[in-house]
């Protein structure tokens, strides 16, 4: 009886060995595979439809897998296109919100700019004629000089400013003194004598502030647009090293070779995967939330008290102060310049004999600012404020903007892992791909940056050799951040030796010890008004002299009083 039982039960083992093996062959089938691999645009024929031995297998685990080696290759490439589309994609955000508002901000300076131009230009030739066509030089150059500076341009804004006034001092020299004939050499010399006379009073060097700082807070800022566009488009353009790529192949594709093509890798392999791969860009992340810090203070600065609008509003009473302060020390100002520069030779005869219009007889009073005139300049003025106001909106919104690009690369690779279709995410941490298995991932978290790599368990890093590339961009971000905060203090470093640009020194205002003056809260003070009774003390050769310098420096002074708008 034992005999036949051992006889039976040897048929049912062999029978259940057979079920077994079955099982096990539909088991490493590679029909899921081919559908998953196949839908990635892959050829068929690469791929068995039966799991095979793996010992060709340089990447994924070495056992029985559904992968060739033409298709570890093939899917290996493919981890490596799909991990730079995934970097560029993460950061569209940062690098559009440099691209758009960039663009936008330059828009609005570089129409402000044209139509102050424009406007002025338009008004002064219907307005003054010839008068102002004979000077109008001066202004061109000035705004040339000014958009050149915007643009990037080696014009050093005080020396350019200060030319401007000694060109405007020699214009109005010799109209005081329309008797004479002065050379060209002659007015040279005039002009040296405008910072030692002071005949504009202390006008120029305080407007010279107001300007400098205006221009210097407006450029700097559309640098700062640029650099970090610049660097956003070249961050995110990653090359991946051999040992990410591997990485790269073993957290995404190496499912396919065990034959698991629908489970996603557990949310911290993916971290730490990316961590590696991404090391260096995260070490930018301090000198890139140092540059956004400083992007905020200068737009706080076109904000506030660099605003050129606060330029623009009180610029005709400090102009038509300067212009007062001229004629009334018109007499002393000759006669230091005659010891000076020696007297100069007598007018022709028929120069020296014209006369002046009768509209010429009233004498020069400061320019009211409820005066400006209603026609078409008059408007074109109140859309380079409406320009001005849409600017200053587009400066709150890239504040809010720069304010969410802060951490950008050191959360690159959660904002990566957290995309549910490269990870199953937080909630799943037991069914998904730890690298070899479908099994939780039980390694810890490594932290960011390079040195931070040195035993991160899923890529290789040489924390030894740092990315050559990020470091241009990091050293780009330094020089950058240190001409904002330049800049935040009113001073523009780039007219220094490179040496020398992180002392702070350059051609702007000269703010000390971080501290700019308060001085210059005089925007709402009035020019004083003339003493009409004046008029009846001068002799008959003054009169002559101010009231061509009236009729003319009028339009000079409105001209000036809307440059900077």
């Amino acid at each position: 009886m034992p005999s036949c039982i051992g006889a039976a039960i040897l048929p049912l083992s062999g029978l259940l060995l057979s079920l077994t093996a079955g099982a096990d062959l539909k088991a490493r089938s590679c029909g899921e595979v081919r559908q998953a691999y196949g839908a990635k645009g892959f050829s068929l024929a690469d791929i068995p439809y039966q799991e095979i031995a793996g010992e060709h297998l340089r990447i994924c685990p070495q056992e029985y897998t559904c992968c060739t080696t033409e298709m570890e290759d093939k899917l290996s490439q493919q981890s490596k296109l799909e991990f730079e589309n995934l970097v560029e994609e993460t950061s569209h955000f940062v690098r559009t919100t440099f691209v758009s508002r960039h663009k936008k901000f330059d828009e609005f300076f570089r129409e402000l700019l044209e139509n102050a131009e424009k406007s002025l230009n338009d008004m002064f030739v219907r307005t003054y004629g010839m008068l102002y066509m004979q000077n109008s030089e001066v202004f061109q150059d000035l705004f040339t000089e000014l958009k050149r500076y915007y643009t990037g341009g080696n014009v050093n804004l005080e020396e350019m400013l200060n030319d401007f006034w000694a060109r405007l001092l020699e214009r109005m020299f010799q109209l005081i003194n329309p008797q004479y004939h002065f050379s060209e050499d002659y007015l040279e010399c005039v002009s040296k004598y405008t910072d030692q006379l002071k005949p504009f009073g202390d006008v120029p060097r305080k407007l010279k502030i107001q300007v400098t700082r205006a221009f210097i807070a407006a450029r700097t800022f559309v640098q700062g647009l640029t650099v970090g566009r610049e660097v956003a488009n070249r961050v995110s353009k990653v090359s991946p090293t051999p040992g990410c790529i591997r990485a790269l192949m073993k957290m995404l594709y190496c499912p396919y070779c065990r034959g698991l093509p629908s489970v996603r890798p557990c949310n911290n392999y993916c971290l730490n995967v990316m961590k590696g791969c991404l090391a260096n860009q995260a070490d930018l992340d301090t000198e890139w939330n140092l540059f956004v810090d400083a992007m905020l203070l200068v737009a706080e600065r076109l904000e506030g008290p660099f605003n050129i609008e606060s330029v623009m509003d009180p610029i005709d009473v400090k102009i038509s102060e300067a212009i007062m302060n001229m004629q009334e020390n018109s007499i002393q100002v000759s006669a230091k310049v005659f010891q000076g520069c020696g007297q100069p030779k007598p007018a022709p005869a028929l120069r020296s004999a014209r006369s002046a219009p009768e509209n010429f007889n009233t004498r020069f009073r400061p320019y009211n600012p409820e005066e400006r005139p209603t026609t078409a300049a008059g408007t074109s003025l109140d859309r380079l404020r409406t320009v001005w106001r849409t600017m200053q909106h587009s400066v709150t919104d890239i504040k809010e903007k720069l304010k969410l690009s802060k951490k950008v690369w050191s959360a690159l690779a959660y904002a990566i892992c957290k995309d549910e279709g490269v990870t199953v995410g937080t909630s799943n941490e037991e069914e998904c791909w730890n690298g070899h298995s479908k099994a939780r991932y039980l390694p810890e978290i490594m932290n960011d940056g390079l040195t931070n790599q040195i035993n991160n368990p899923e890529v290789e890093v040489d924390i030894t050799r740092p990315d050559t590339f990020i470091r241009q961009q990091i050293m780009a971000l330094r020089v950058m951040t240190n001409k904002l905060k330049n800049a935040y203090n009113g001073n523009d470093v780039n007219f220094q030796d490179t040496s020398d640009e992180s002392s702070g020194s350059g051609s702007g205002s000269g703010c000390m010890d971080d501290v700019c003056p308060t001085e210059f809260e005089f925007v709402t003070t009035e020019a004083p008004a003339a003493d009409p009774d004046r008029r009846e003390e001068d002799s008959a050769a003054a009169q002559l002299g101010h009231s061509l310098l009236s009729w003319s420096l009028v339009g000079l002074a409105l001209a000036v009083q809307r440059l900077c708008r």
